[in-house]
């Protein structure tokens, strides 16, 4: 058998086994984070959230269809698609590392089996060991963008090492129009693929060079990054601004429709290229010929972007930003609505606002355009080159103190802006990722910078104790962690010794591989420049520096092998030294990382979001914040259908003019939002922005009254601003709603437990200092709605952007019900002051009777997600509704709530704010007479707590500087406490003797009474 063929049988099959791995342990309904819509919209092709990945979710509508009908299985196939796609991912990658390999091992005359092997087994190595590393992994299973993404890098890899090879024959440079049309195809799944440009420059130079120097090098490499900037801003960005010109020009000038400049824009481009084509071809300028190809392929691959304009012009249910038009497009591909973190110049995080910069955008009316004036930047009194330290939020102001050591009113100097870029974003945020997928994991936990969570960690007790202390005093818990992986430094140490062969052999790849590592490494972390505190862990995004380590990794097998044979004969040598690196490298790391993740048994996601959906009552408005309060319930209705009478509402988006015109429309059975302000008066540029201005009103302002004074076009009505320009504010931030009681009981808008509770007035505190487009609506809301649907808030939501509405909010589980009931100083008397924003008849109801709970009672593994909110659940679900229903005197089905706890909440341990937690589940359960089941959930936690307080007492004698553990310390002294007590009114002397124990323990480790 031919070489080729044996290369092409070997990479399938490296790609079939991945394939296979992903498959089992794929999970078998929609996941966390943004899983959830991106399903959603594959389905229907919907529009999501910007800038998009419409070829994303066209490919992953075929694998829908593989479900035949059955929508419960379409969240699994559209899985199995990134399965498939990482499987194949797995394959391009061993040719990649054999194409090089094949180039510098120098091929003997007659090709012998030890030449073969080498080869093969530096791909299987390098392949087998990306795919059970734990980033590509994770993304491997569920229906994200990031393994599409890493094909597509991985073909155009392979592609110009194919080019490379057949560069001297005629048609060659084909291969370098393929890789620009993969190029183009790419940015409709996500834009990390284009950093692989300047490596692939680098072998472009390489190739074509007849002596290589420094100019060349730095001249290759410049250009690769004009490629890079052409595609990423040119074509992407700055193509469709142009069009944006043209079309106003054809628009506003001219009179023409909507659209008419875009279509003489591409009718003047295509001609452009056909002339160009034709000219090139006839005089022979091959390399404008072939640029200006790479130029047309780029466009057709970047024409999967129409599925955007042409969905959002149909209006779908998910139809972020709406871009229906040339301007909203604009604003979806440039991410609008999100943040935009300064690069090149910026404050630092205690400058103050000195100016306000404006811009002039547009928007699409009736018949034109119109043009208003937006915020565009801020000019502060302090900015520095290359800002890093520039948040103003308040969490983040005081990490960046804290982890700088600067006290309370020193000022940052431009040394501190560099020692957190060096030391937080590029060690934390990047360094770390890279040493979980190559070195060990010390847990899934959310990294915070403490000693116990989310730590890179060797399995070398002497070394891991050097750097994080406490590792002779680990808990079982963490022994015994699945999520916590070692792999004794062995597959960095392949990738070195592969990097080192590669240098010694063939300087020039070292440079290719070594840019490409960079580029999609630590170039992202200077383009992301993230804050601290972020809501996850963000190692997907460097999965392409990961992939260029690996195919280090696959060339540290021939490195082993060429380093044994300098001591023992080949045949030993070869034995000996693929053995050390397949142990090393795949063996170790599929061993490792299986248990943590094979996410087969996983469904919390979906049973939390038909739990959401449960909640409400039918015809409901649900409000909700964004993630995982949001996606998998989008996913639910919009895939398997799942209450399609509640309106789902994201309060976050709302601050959209597009959103709060969509939200006035139906979607399915549910009617719209019964909001009667004018689309005009909210469009883009107008009320933006409802400053507050303290008129010093004494009563509260009725709902009508103040809809009208904000939304009037009066002058009186209106302020000046220090730009000059008159806006409307509201002049008081109390406000009030009339209730009819016979209406609102008619209605059944409070249950019979809060009928005597309804209050004549609704009267609140708007707690911000300006109004959004979301407050807007919500006032507008409350004003029409005249309790005619159930309004409820998801409980994730956080207080400042409800309104100050909280004091009317009863809580009925997963989400919280609005009704116009005040609590009296009986209710509060009787049923503790809990019971009063609580309905307890309706948490027990959906308790026992509507929710589930995802198996996560008998999954061997639940992602940091998942055991994060079944911890919250054991508190806020089950333990406040047993507590509440032993304060009303029904022990009995306070026992049942407890009961239901136990059989369906996780027997493991995963945080020791677990053992707060399931402090009134465990108190219910005594006193229900249930004391066998108390006993085993307190030996449970006492066991965990006992032992984790053990390693952080060992951290404090290591004399760690200990931030964030402190907190765990105070959550066990809590807990013993809290257990005490129960233990005490329950009778139970044995446990009790044991806490009494710890207590003094513990006094005597920290001095505490």
């Amino acid at each position: 058998m031919t070489y080729s063929k044996l290369n092409t049988l070997f990479g399938l099959t490296c790609g079939l086994v991945a394939t296979l791995v992903y498959i089992a342990t794929v999970e078998k309904t929609v996941s966390w984070w943004d899983c959830g819509e991106f399903i959603a919209c594959a389905y229907k092709l919907e529009v999501a959230h910007q800038p998009g990945a419409p070829l994303f979710l066209l490919i992953q509508n075929v694998f829908s269809n593989l479900a035949f009908g059955n929508t419960a299985k379409i969240a699994y196939w559209m899985n199995i698609g990134s399965a498939i796609c990482s499987g194949i991912t797995v394959a391009f990658l061993f040719w990649t590392i054999t194409a090089i390999g094949k180039k510098i091992l120098k091929k003997p005359q007659q090709p012998t089996f030890s030449y073969y092997l080498q080869l093969f087994a530096a791909g299987t190595v390098g392949a087998m060991a990306f795919s059970f590393s734990d980033t590509f992994w994770y993304s491997a299973v569920e229906s994200e963008v990031y393994a599409m993404s890493s094909l597509c890098t991985a073909v155009v890899f392979w592609a110009i090492f194919k080019w490379e090879a057949r560069a001297d024959q005629y048609g060659s440079d084909r291969w370098l129009i393929f890789i620009a049309f993969v190029m183009g195809l790419s940015i409709g799944v996500h834009l990390l693929n284009l950093l692989a440009i300047p490596a692939i420059a680098m072998v472009v130079y390489f190739k074509r060079t007849s002596q290589i120097n420094l100019k060349g090098i730095l001249i290759a490499f410049l250009l690769g990054l004009v490629v890079l900037a052409a595609i990423l801003w040119g074509v992407i960005q700055w193509l469709v601004a142009f069009a944006s010109k043209i079309d106003l020009l054809f628009v506003n000038s001219l009179g023409l429709g909507f659209g008419s400049g875009i279509l003489f824009l591409c009718l003047l481009i295509g001609g452009a290229i056909v002339y160009g084509l034709f000219y090139s071809h006839r005089n022979r300028k091959y390399s404008l010929n072939t640029a200006l190809l790479a130029f047309c392929f780029i466009l057709f691959g970047y024409s999967s972007y129409s599925m955007v304009l042409i969905r959002g012009k149909a209006n779908p249910s998910l139809n972020n930003n709406a871009p229906d038009n040339v301007f909203s497009f604009l604003g979806y591909l440039g991410r609008e609505q999100y943040t935009r973190e300064p690069l090149v110049k910026g404050p630092y995080y205690d400058s103050k606002a000195v100016d306000i910069k404006s811009k002039t955008d547009y928007r699409k009316d009736e018949s034109n355009y119109t043009a208003f004036t937006q915020v565009d930047k801020y000019d502060f009194d302090r900015e520095t080159f290359f800002p890093r330290i520039y948040s103003q939020d308040a969490n983040h102001q005081a990490y960046y103190r804290s982890y700088l050591n600067l006290k309370d009113g020193e000022k940052p100097q431009f040394s501190d802006n560099f020692k957190f870029f060096f030391h937080f974003q590029l060690g934390e945020m990047y360094a770390r990722y890279f040493l979980w997928n190559f070195v060990g994991r010390q847990n899934d936990k959310q990294g915070y910078g403490s000693y116990t969570e989310g730590n890179w960690i060797s399995g070398v007790k002497t070394l891991d104790n050097w750097r994080l202390g406490g590792q002779h005093h680990l808990s079982e818990s963490q022994q015994h962690d699945p999520s916590r992986n070692t792999y004794f430094f062995l597959p960095l140490l392949l990738g070195i010794a592969g990097a080192i062969w590669l240098y010694r052999h063939h300087k020039p790849y070292t440079l290719v591989l070594t840019l490409l590592f960079v580029f999609t490494g630590i170039a992202i972390v200077v383009y992301l420049n993230q804050t601290p505190l972020q809501p996850r862990e963000r190692d997907y995004a460097y999965a392409g520096s990961f992939y260029a380590f690996a195919i280090w990794i696959g060339l540290g097998a021939i490195a082993l092998v060429r380093f044994f044979k300098r001591f023992v004969h080949t045949p030993y040598a070869l034995a000996t030294g693929l053995s050390f690196a397949v142990l090393g490298g795949p063996i170790i790391l599929l061993h490792q990382n299986w248990d943590d993740h094979n996410r087969s048994e996983k469904s919390l996601a979906r049973d939390v979001a038909r739990n959401y959906l449960e909640t409400c009552a039918p015809n409901a408005i649900l409000f909700t914040y964004g993630d995982h309060d949001t996606f998998p319930l989008w996913y639910l209705q919009e895939v398997e259908g799942v209450r399609p009478d509640v309106r789902i509402v994201v309060l976050s988006y709302l601050t959209g003019d597009w959103y709060m015109q969509q939200v006035k429309k139906p979607t399915y059975s549910a009617a719209g939002l019964p909001i009667a302000i004018p689309a005009e008066k909210t469009k883009k540029g107008i009320r933006d922005y409802i400053p507050f201005v303290d008129r010093q009103l004494n009563e509260a302002v009725d709902i009508q009254q103040l809809l009208q004074f904000v939304t009037s076009d009066a002058p009186d009505y209106k302020v000046q601003l220090n730009s000059g320009n008159l806006e409307n504010y509201f002049p008081t931030k109390k406000v009030k709603l009339a209730i009819n009681k016979a209406e609102v009981l008619q209605k059944n808008a409070v249950p019979a437990y809060f009928q005597d509770a309804v209050v004549a007035t609704m009267e609140w505190e708007i707690p911000a200092d300006h109004l959004s487009r979301s407050d807007l609506t919500l006032l507008s809301l409350l004003e029409n709605n005249h309790w005619d649907r159930p309004i409820y808030f998801s409980n994730m939501l956080p207080s400042d952007i409800k309104l100050g509405l909280d004091k009317y909010l009863v809580n009925e589980g997963f989400a919280s019900r609005l009704m116009p009931v005040a609590v009296t100083n009986e209710q509060q008397a009787s049923a503790g002051e809990m019971a009063a924003l609580v309905d307890v008849e309706a948490l027990y109801d959906n308790i026992m009777h509507k929710y589930n709970w995802g198996n996560i009672k008998n999954a061997k593994y639940l992602d940091t997600d998942s055991f994060r909110f079944s911890s919250m659940y054991a508190r806020d679900i089950f333990g406040k509704t047993a507590r509440l229903l032993l304060e009303n005197g029904q022990v009995k089905r306070a026992g049942e709530v407890a009961k239901k706890a136990y059989d369906q909440l996780p027997e493991r341990v995963y945080a020791m704010s677990d053992a707060i937690n399931y402090a009134d589940i465990i108190d219910s359960l005594y006193r229900s007479g249930q004391g066998h089941l108390a006993g085993n959930i307190v030996d449970r936690n006492l066991n965990y707590v006992s032992q984790n307080m053990d390693h952080l007492h060992q951290l404090v004698l290591d004399q760690k500087n200990l931030g964030f553990e402190w907190s765990d310390m105070q959550t066990a002294l809590d807990s013993v406490d809290r257990y005490r007590d129960i233990l005490l009114a329950a009778n139970d002397s044995k446990r009790l003797a044991r806490v009494e124990g710890l207590r003094k323990q513990y006094q005597q480790w920290y001095g505490i009474e």
